[in-house]
């Protein structure tokens, strides 16, 4: 291999290397509330939302930033969150799991 190719190759090694890993947050969608009910994250900052339910269908809705998903019970599922904005935002079950299904909701903070 030539020195140019070795300084190019060595180049691309940093750069992969610099990418910023992304943060996986665990979150237990259960009879009823989610835990964790109160998720930080800076605004820009890339995170996995990573679901699980461990009894009966849920849901998952964001809808200050356009996310939903169902969360069905022996499956895990991941939604990726770069949050553009500040503030604090409500998420929600919005599949219908049970007599306390209306109060169940957290809380995104971006700052």
């Amino acid at each position: 291999m030539s020195a140019a190719g070795a300084i190019a190759l060595s180049s691309v090694v940093v750069l992969v290397s610099a990418k910023p890993k992304v943060r996986l947050i665990k979150v237990v969608a259960k009879k009823f509330e989610f835990v964790p009910g109160e998720i930080h994250l800076k605004q820009g900052e890339t995170v996995t939302l990573q679901f699980t339910a461990p009894e009966v269908p849920m849901g998952f809705n964001l809808a200050d930033f356009n996310l939903r998903a169902d969360i069905v019970p022996g499956k895990v599922v991941s939604l990726e969150l770069t949050p553009d904005k500040t503030g604090t935002f409500t998420f929600l079950c919005d599949v219908f799991c049970g007599t306390g299904h209306e109060e169940m909701s957290g809380t995104l903070i971006v700052t």
